[in-house]
């Protein structure tokens, strides 16, 4: 599994190891993502596959990780597709598209924190959502104790990590991450995200 996630990351710039010989960054692969032939007609259309998983309520978060030396400020990107993966060792893992622009820079940087939205944080969430825009702008954060990412200010949680292992799935990648530090204020409902919109839990 080491040697799967060394190549992965040496594909997308990042380094492994002090010594390791610089590679060329190819930061956007883009193999056939289709996994049925042209003359095959798909189990299911992409609005029925999206229709039926709106039914699913998840809760969301803001992904970020450090600046790289050549990059002007931290990569960010909102992300609801987070869970919990291990609890020995402890592992997260979150799916991004691999058409993500953002996803590069968190490769390079090899670690990421997770920060868990509460349910007040939903102009927070749309403002990581957008596209070639300064996403950090008016938003207060703070270096996470262990990899540096930026921890935002006022989120429930919040989990540091490195890169633990990439796999591919389709048009999206999985990654999964080892925890390195963590906490939470225990205050305050998570933000839900249900049917392509914002909720909380109602008491």
């Amino acid at each position: 599994m080491a040697a799967t996630v060394v190549r992965y990351l040496r594909s997308v710039g990042s380094p492994t190891s002090a010594a390791a010989e610089p590679e060329p960054v190819n930061t956007l692969p883009r193999p056939d993502l289709r996994a049925v032939g042209e003359d095959e007609r798909a189990p299911v259309s992409p609005v029925e596959f999206r229709a039926v998983l709106s039914n699913f309520a998840s809760g969301v978060t803001v992904i970020t990780a450090p600046p790289g030396a050549d990059e002007g400020g931290p990569a960010g990107f909102a992300c609801q597709s987070f869970a919990s993966l291990s609890l020995d060792p402890p592992l997260v893992t979150f799916m991004v598209a691999r058409t993500s622009t953002t996803w590069p820079r968190i490769a390079r940087a090899g670690v990421f924190c997770v920060n868990i939205l509460g349910a007040e944080q939903g102009g927070l969430c749309r403002s990581f959502a957008v596209s070639g825009a300064d996403k950090f702008a008016g938003v207060p954060h703070r270096p996470s104790p262990v990899t540096g990412s930026p921890r935002l200010d006022d989120v429930p949680a919040w989990i540091d990590c490195r890169i633990h292992a990439v796999h591919t799935g389709g048009d999206h990648l999985i990654v999964v991450g080892r925890v390195e530090a963590m906490g939470a204020d225990g205050e305050g409902d998570p933000l839900l995200f249900h049917k392509g919109r914002f909720g909380r839990f109602t008491h």
